[in-house]
């Protein structure tokens, strides 16, 4: 590997870092606002995800440019194609998490303090954990190293899921035995559901990352 090209791609490595770091942030912030619904914590969360747009962007360019300069081959060019999708993937989830603090916002004191600790607060936990391990990876060389995290990723964002679903049914049931209009309980779910979709995104990112490591194949 050429030193300008390691230099590059370990300058585009450490803005894709300081991106994943705004997120896990922001996400660390929400599960603080969601114990008390403090709005200020919210709006907090969101100044860690502010111009992701034009920040992916430069990354983009950079990418571009690494692969017309060096026009990289086998594992480099690896590198160059998953950290390429993986801006994609955080720009999702700050996308989500932008989407989460909105619509949480509205709902959070209509949701009674023990659906949020029986629920809310372990699945946002379980997404906060899923993106600082993910984030982590981009550090890492060794495969088994990468792969053990890589689970750690699946065991959280399968929870998230899992959560999400027993959520879900406790406030479906909830709506069908009021009768109050469905539409409060639907903002609550789609809100909530933001926050297993960025556990989503986090996965996505950890098997680039892995991809990057081993091969195999590249899934959109």
């Amino acid at each position: 590997m050429l030193p300008t090209f390691k230099e590059d791609l370990d300058n585009v490595q450490q803005k894709i870092t300081d991106l994943g770091n705004g997120l896990v942030k922001a996400n660390e912030l929400i599960l603080e606002a969601l114990k008390d619904c403090d709005s200020k914590k919210f709006s907090k969360a969101r100044e860690n995800i502010k111009n992701v747009t034009s920040k992916t962007d430069e990354i983009d360019n950079k990418i571009i440019k690494i692969l017309a300069l060096y026009t990289p081959e086998a594992r480099d060019l690896r590198r160059v194609v998953g950290y390429l999708k993986i801006t994609n993937e955080i720009a999702r989830a700050c996308s989500n998490t932008r989407s989460f603090i909105r619509g949480f916002t509205d709902v959070c004191n209509d949701l009674d303090v023990e659906t949020i600790n029986e629920y809310a607060l372990p699945m946002q936990t379980s997404t906060v954990n899923a993106i600082k391990t993910t984030i982590a990876m981009m550090a890492i060389q060794d495969p088994d190293e990468l792969r053990e995290m890589y689970d750690e990723v699946i065991i959280d964002e399968n929870k998230a899921d899992d959560l999400y679903e027993m959520i879900e049914r406790k406030l479906v049931a909830e709506a069908e035995s009021c009768k109050t209009s469905f539409e409060k309980y639907h903002r609550m779910l789609r809100a909530l559901r933001k926050s297993e979709k960025i556990a989503s995104r986090a996965f996505a990112v950890a098997s680039l990352l892995l991809y990057i490591s081993v091969g195999g194949s590249l899934h959109n």
